[in-house]
Order: C-alpha cells, then sequence, then structure tokens
C-alpha cells in the first residue's frame, strides 16, 4: 500500500508521542513524573458538567448544524464582546472539534500551494504541519530567549513577501508562556497594514491563564478585526479538554469558507459539549481565576526551583502553564552511557534516567530548550525538578 505524498509529509506530534512513551513507562510500573502534557490537571467545574447532564435529559443527541448551535454561538459573541470588546455576529463563528481544528480550518481556507505562512520560532508543534497539509510553505522567524521568545516588527517585516497569506500568532505562547503586550500587538499590526494580503491566525486558547492583566488581541487594534481570525476555545481556561469543543471569529466571508471546510470533513462538533460550553461561557467565571491562580503559583514556584539547576537558562513567562528553558549547555557531554546532542536527546535521557517526561524544543523549532509543562501538582513539580537537577549533575 503506497500512501499519499501529504501524509508522508507530515511528522507526527512530538508531545503527543512524549506522552505516550510516559503512559508505557507507567504501564511497567515505573514512577514517571509527567510535564509533557499541555492539559490542567483540574476536572471540569460542578455547574459546566450539570449543564451537559440536562443536555442529554433533553436530547440534545442529534447532528447540529455545522457551525453549531445557535446557542453556543451567541454565547461566543457574548463573551468576545463582554471580555475582548470585539462586536461579532453569530455567523461570523464557527464551532469546531477544538481549538486545534479551528486553527487547521483557517489555515485550510487562506493558504494554498504555493503560497507563504509566517510562524514565529517558537511555535506549537501543529502549525508547520498545518500549514503543510494546505500545501503552503512555513516560513519561521525565530524568538530566543534574549527577546522573551516574541518576534520585532523588523523581523515580522522581512519575512513577508507578496506569497505571504496568514501569520499565525500564539499568546499567550505554547511552548514559552511568552504574552504580547498590547503595545507589542500594536507595533506589529503597524507592520501589517502595510500589507493587505496577509490575515493574522490569532490563538488566544491562553487567554485567561495569563499573569500580567487583561489579555490583548490583535483583533481590537485598529483595522484589524476584520482582517483577523480569533482562535479560542474551553480546554484551557474552564479544564474541558476532552470535550473538544473550539471556535474561530472571522470576517464573514472567511467564516463561511471554514464552514464549507468543516462540513465536508467533520460537520458540527459534539452536541453535548456544545451545551456545556454554553455555561462555561455563560455561567460564572470564579473558577477560571480559582485555576489562573493556582496556575500562577506553580509557575513561581518552577521557576524557582529550575532557575537552581547549573546550566539551564529560564526566563519568566507571563502566561499560559509552560516553562522553555535553554538546555544547550549540556550539549556534548555525556553520562558515560548517553550522549547529548540535541534537546530531544536531552528529554530522552531525563525519562529514562530521571523518569521525568518533558518535551525537546526541536519540535518547537527552538532545539536550544525544551518545554515543561507545570499543569500538575506541586509536589510533582518539586519532586520533577528534584530529579531533572540530579541526572543532569551526571553530565560531564
Amino acid at each position: 500500500m503506497e500512501l499519499s505524498a501529504t501524509v508522508n509529509r507530515l511528522a507526527p506530534s512530538a508531545t503527543l508521542a512524549m506522552s505516550q512513551k510516559s503512559a508505557e513507562l507507567k504501564a511497567q510500573g515505573v514512577d514517571v513524573i509527567n510535564l509533557s502534557v499541555g492539559e490542567p490537571d483540574f476536572n471540569t467545574p460542578h455547574h459546566i458538567k450539570e449543564a451537559a447532564h440536562k443536555a442529554i435529559d433533553e436530547n440534545f443527541s442529534r447532528y447540529s448544524p455545522v457551525p453549531g448551535y445557535a446557542a453556543i454561538r451567541e454565547a461566543i459573541c457574548q463573551k468576545l464582546l463582554r471580555e475582548n470588546g470585539l462586536a461579532y455576529d453569530a455567523a461570523q463563528i464557527t464551532v469546531s472539534n477544538g481549538a486545534k481544528q479551528a486553527v487547521c480550518n483557517a489555515v485550510m481556507a487562506l493558504a494554498s500551494e504555493g503560497d507563504e505562512v509566517i510562524i514565529p520560532a517558537p511555535y506549537w508543534v501543529s502549525y508547520p504541519q498545518m500549514v503543510l497539509l494546505a500545501g503552503a510553505k512555513p516560513v519561521f522567524v525565530e524568538a530566543t530567549i534574549e527577546q522573551d521568545f516574541k518576534i520585532t516588527p523588523a523581523q515580522l517585516e522581512a519575512a513577508i513577501t507578496e506569497r505571504t497569506r496568514a501569520l499565525i500568532l500564539c499568546s499567550p505562547s505554547n511552548p514559552t508562556g511568552s504574552v504580547y503586550s498590547a503595545a507589542e500587538l500594536a507595533a506589529l499590526a503597524e507592520v501589517l497594514r502595510r500589507h493587505e494580503q496577509v490575515t493574522v491566525i490569532s490563538d488566544e486558547i491562553y487567554e485567561h491563564i495569563n499573569y500580567v492583566g487583561a489579555h490583548a488581541s490583535i483583533a481590537a487594534l485598529p483595522d484589524m478585526k476584520e482582517r483577523t481570525v480569533v482562535i479560542n476555545g474551553v480546554s484551557k481556561a474552564y479544564a474541558m479538554t476532552g470535550w473538544r469543543i473550539g471556535f474561530s471569529a472571522a470576517p464573514l466571508a472567511l467564516a463561511k469558507a471554514m464552514n464549507k471546510l468543516q462540513g465536508q470533513y467533520t460537520s458540527g462538533p459534539c452536541s453535548v459539549s456544545q451545551m456545556a460550553a454554553v455555561a462555561a461561557f455563560s455561567g460564572p467565571q470564579e473558577c477560571v481565576e480559582e485555576m489562573r491562580q493556582a496556575f500562577l503559583r506553580r509557575k513561581n514556584l518552577i521557576v524557582e526551583l529550575t532557575r537552581q539547576i547549573p546550566g539551564l537558562e529560564v526566563n519568566d513567562p507571563h502566561g499560559a502553564f509552560y516553562l522553555f528553558p535553554k538546555c544547550s549547555s549540556y550539549f556534548g557531554k555525556t553520562d558515560g552511557k548517553h550522549v547529548i546532542n540535541t534537546s530531544s536527546d536531552l528529554a530522552l535521557y531525563l525519562l529514562e534516567e530521571g523518569h521525568v517526561a518533558t518535551v525537546g524544543g526541536d519540535a518547537f523549532g527552538s532545539p536550544e530548550c525544551f518545554r515543561m509543562s507545570y499543569a500538575t501538582s506541586d509536589e510533582n513539580i518539586v519532586e520533577a525538578i528534584r530529579r531533572i537537577k540530579e541526572v543532569l549533575s551526571r553530565l560531564k
């Protein structure tokens, strides 16, 4: 059987692969602490689960419209207006099977064979693969730890060509936790206004896990809403990863194009999950702040502990629940059995010898770093960093 060129040019997800290796070791009885997965460790809040029970009792068990029920699209419009100052009609909202599908919908609707899509690096592992799936070319713009993993207007300007169709912007960021301020977004928008062919795909799934005040969306800047696709969902803020509800808010013509795509390969998302998400967006929000405070405490803890490990360079992330230390000082070192040449080597070493699952930065376009998720308990963080410090000390 010969597989297609499309699937052959895609890489498997490094985050899922490391999570699977971690699970395999656990199944063998090894005490593994998993810092590889980007998933809140909290349970879905009670009032959201109650809404799901009610939806089941009321027989929300049939196909929904492709872009989602009117109730959830209206709830999203109200959320965007209330929290982001963005006015949309329900027809501009597409509810998808997670924010991941929403991003892919946008890429597929905007990019064609030979087009270019700008992706700041470090990036979430799936962005380049989505661009390749569309037949387009990912164009990477490197942002180093020295610039807090954020690209500059000059870098953006230099990357844009006549073939550029989109910029994928993620703030707060996976994998770095960096957050673009309103002023930084305004400077990028100034560049983008000179290039009308470029649409921004603004991935804001970590909006509420933010430690520096109000979230800033590039769509809220003058003249930018008409050329921005806002991506968000319920997975991170409401601990609803398995419910698979994300959404996009876009100019009407683009929203219709994404609906056409979704109608052909998945149709609408889970009916019960949609009604649970209505309760998430419209109900009490205290649970969101409680989880944010817990993530903030964990962030401060993991930053303090990781900075005590010789050879690691650590910035202070302002959002999401990831730490992305620079580890290149360990390249070329060995414990006599393992030789560390890349961050992926380092991640495998930490798993095999320290029984801590992380993800090498190669998969995120930043081979000098590795990612740790602190979406776990304080106790796990303390023990994980103790193990990492201990096994790294063996490398000479």
